[in-house]
């Protein structure tokens, strides 16, 4: 299924991992203008370029948890007229016991992973057109928990309540604020997670396998569209039926 994203802009952070990059070719596909982050400034101009969408493309390079980062996106998104959907795709996953988690590692983690979606947003509030979308990224982890991942676990359940309060908050305008709860996908940010555990979770999938970052992709090009126009506030897992398996 397609969407007509003409005239709208997206913003899309992490836009060069997995679920980033494919969101960005589907939307782009679909006629969008895109303002587009990621840490890693080679990946991301070549996915700028892959694009070949010169006319219709941003790109903003750096730490999204750098000031003058969100001052850029910020700056690249009201060039192109304001924004009508957010993406907030950059996060980061790191494996380490509780008993070991550093200081610096949780923080870390909060930073990128939840602070870093606080920022932006709020940066932005300026420039997001009325009945924009926000679509915001949760994890199975943030309903059930993780061991061994217990700083990211806490900042995806914290995405979820902070993206319900973006729901009330601004749906006077007609803003609309979701989040997609991926499962296990298979991407570079869970390659190492995957070749250590993958076919234990495809076993306690309904489906039996992990999922593609493009069904990802799909859902959130979804919530973005005009056709989720009364979906607001929810959560949508993608997950395969993860755990649902007996």
């Amino acid at each position: 299924m397609t969407y007509d994203f003409s005239d709208k802009t997206i913003v899309i952070t992490g836009a060069a991992g997995g679920i980033g990059s494919a969101l960005a070719r589907m939307l782009v596909a679909d006629g969008a203008s895109l303002v587009l982050h990621d840490l890693d400034a080679a990946g991301l101009e070549a996915l700028a370029a892959d694009l070949a969408a010169p006319e219709r493309i941003r790109a903003v390079a750096g730490d999204i948890a750098d000031a003058g980062v969100v001052d850029a996106l910020v700056e690249a998104a009201r060039a192109l007229g304001g924004v009508d959907g957010l993406a907030p795709a950059a996060g980061i996953y790191e494996e380490v016991a509780f008993a070991d988690m550093t200081e610096a590692q949780w923080r870390r983690t909060m930073t990128i992973n939840l602070d870093a979606v606080f920022s932006l947003t709020r940066a932005l509030l300026p420039v997001l057109n009325d009945r924009a979308s926000i679509v915001n990224f949760a994890s199975i982890a943030g309903e059930r928990g993780s061991a061994r991942h217990a700083h990211y676990a806490a900042t995806k359940g914290a995405v979820v309540a902070f993206t319900r309060s973006l729901a009330l908050e601004l749906g006077h305008r007609g803003i609309r604020a979701n989040c997609v709860a991926p499962g296990i996908i298979a991407t570079r940010m869970t390659e190492t997670a995957i070749s250590q555990q993958g076919e234990t979770w495809e076993q306690q999938t309904a489906l039996r396998r992990n999922g593609r970052p493009e069904e990802v992709a799909t859902a959130v090009a979804f919530l973005l569209s005009d056709h989720a126009a009364f979906v607001s506030g929810a959560q949508l897992d993608v997950n395969g039926g993860l755990y649902m398996a007996g």
